[in-house]
């Protein structure tokens, strides 16, 4: 995936209250998704919706997991994106929804998700948002996220469906969107914090199929991981402040920035270190600028900003 797997809440980093509180009226009959014109939606599980009605969407998470696929007519990797989670959405014939925001229409909720940076794709469960990638993700990593997903809300209680006439049964769904044995492995690792034998996993997996990006992508977020689980961000911060060119202080920081989904933050810092480090220390910094790039994902606007700014500084 290109940011955290599904687990890392955004609470503090999405602030949904004031679209919560809106009085949003009687959840949907039947499972129904809202539309914004108030009429029967086209499709029970992709709908778009808007800063008004957002509040349905939100009890609607209580019953179902709903995708959020946050987008604009002008967005190019966004047109490339938006069918493969409608395609997906409707195999699992109710099981997941898929609101869609356009972000220019809907400013608020634009700023509530924070979407620097689209295609934003996050999710809500019993009401609460859940980060799962940005960028224009291929179809195979869509289905894995997918996939972690339901496990995530099953875990919460989230476990309903959607009704919808023609839709594809859901019998076999689970099979269809399995796992590889490695990559379960290496998510019920995680699930158990045991970020030591999730790594382990990748790295067989790895050894097994070199090309796995997924594999490659789920190692580095289990590295980033392992790196954070115990870092004080107040100590963090203060040390790093302290000496502006220790190596290890800055990371800590830029780990912390990027977990938390501060990520221009975590480039900016780790990018300022290197400019300001001699050439035969910069190595590592560099090194760790493209794991964490890994971590968000090359389609990522804010990686090509960086990776563009890091190629400046080498040449």
């Amino acid at each position: 995936m290109s940011t955290p797997a599904p687990g890392a809440v955004l609470r503090g980093a999405v602030d949904l209250s004031s679209l919560r509180n809106r009085p949003a009226g009687p959840a949907p009959a039947g499972g129904t998704a809202p539309s914004p014109d108030g009429q029967a939606p086209a499709s029970r599980l992709v709908f778009d919706v808007t800063d008004a009605d957002f509040g349905q969407v939100l009890e609607l998470s209580k019953t179902v997991p709903v995708v959020v696929d946050l987008w604009a007519e002008w967005c190019g990797p966004c047109k490339q994106l938006s069918p493969v989670l409608e395609k997906l959405v409707t195999e699992l014939g109710g099981r997941l929804v898929l609101a869609k925001v356009d972000v220019d229409a809907n400013p608020q909720l634009a700023q509530s998700f924070r979407a620097q940076s689209i295609p934003l794709v996050v999710a809500l469960v019993a009401g609460q948002p859940v980060q799962l990638f940005t960028g224009a993700v291929p179809e195979a990593q869509v289905r894995e996220v997918f996939t972690q997903l339901l496990q995530l809300a099953a875990q919460h209680g989230v476990t309903g469906t959607i009704p919808m006439e023609g839709a594809p049964a859901a019998e076999g769904d689970d099979a269809a969107l399995a796992l590889p044995p490695l990559h379960q492995a290496a998510f019920d690792a995680i699930e158990a914090g045991d970020y030591a034998a999730a790594a382990t996993a990748y790295e067989q997996a790895l050894t097994e199929n070199p090309r796995d990006e997924d594999a490659k992508a789920g190692l580095a977020q289990v590295h980033l991981l392992a790196r954070v689980q115990h870092l004080d961000l107040a100590e963090a911060r203060a040390a790093a402040a302290s000496a502006p060119t220790d190596v290890d202080a800055q990371f800590a920081v830029a780990d912390l920035d990027l977990a938390g989904g501060h990520v221009d933050d975590a480039f900016a810092r780790l990018l300022d270190l290197f400019a300001a480090l001699p050439a035969e220390e910069r190595a590592p910094v560099r090194e760790r600028l493209l794991e964490l790039f890994g971590v968000v994902g090359d389609a990522d606007a804010r990686v090509i900003r960086a990776r563009g700014r890091l190629a400046s500084l080498l040449f």
